[in-house]
């Protein structure tokens, strides 16, 4: 077993974390219990940030924020993946002191990220669009550390590249997880399609440190880990 950090293990081909809610579980995911711990399996099928860990060919803790940093979400749907960052970033009680602002459009992911952030002190959930940053950018007065988005709609570069130049400090970390098919696309194919995001994401003055394909676990999708220039 090796620690990403103290809230998340790698044990082979599988990824667990320490649960800041108990034995409470959010999306049917397998409980642990060992030594008085109790840890919730982060499923890669069921979460892209858990698929990239597993896929990443570099050190996997690079894709994860520091713990009690500030830290916006954009696409949070029902939570899946957002409970197992406020996991890490947050703890029990939010004894790290993180902040996991969770921006969705659905009203219906809405009520399912109300419902966690009542049990889970730290999730801020936000009913807004990803592209309308004025709308809700106040509740990060001093911006972000570290911005991860998951929004099935066209656009996706151009919405990422405006949120992390607007909440990101230079040098932060900014994950992108792009789906080929939420793109209105009609030249080459899907890798001409990605080379058009590289030079998109460069022109933008954010540097892509490693793009990681998630095919088997999520078809037409790379996770981008980017710096922020």
């Amino acid at each position: 077993m090796s620690e990403l950090s103290p809230s998340v293990r790698l044990e082979g081909r599988a990824l667990w974390t320490l649960s800041a809610d108990g034995g409470r579980k959010v999306y049917g995911e397998t409980i642990r219990r060992s030594r008085g711990e109790v840890c919730r399996r982060w499923d890669p099928f069921r979460s892209k940030l858990a698929a990239g860990i597993l896929r990443s060919g570099e050190d996997p803790g690079l894709l994860l924020p520091a713990a009690g940093s500030t830290v916006a979400y954009l696409g949070a749907g029902h939570g899946t993946t957002v409970s197992h960052l406020h996991d890490h970033l947050c703890g029990a009680a939010n004894e790290f002191g993180g902040r996991l602002i969770s921006v969705d459009i659905s009203p219906r992911c809405l009520r399912d990220l109300n419902r966690l952030a009542v049990r889970r002190p730290g999730i801020i959930p936000v009913l807004g669009d990803a592209r309308r940053l004025s709308e809700w950018a106040h509740l990060l007065p001093r911006g972000a550390d570290w911005l991860f988005q998951d929004v099935s709609q066209a656009g996706q570069v151009a919405i990422f590249a405006a949120a992390a130049k607007r909440l990101l400090r230079p040098g932060a970390t900014a994950l992108l997880s792009l789906k080929a098919a939420s793109e209105r696309w009609n030249k080459e194919g899907e890798r001409a399609l990605f080379a058009q995001v590289v030079e998109d994401l460069t022109s933008s003055d954010i540097v892509i440190a490693e793009a990681i394909e998630l095919q088997g676990f999520e078809d037409q999708h790379i996770l981008y880990r980017c710096i922020v220039g």
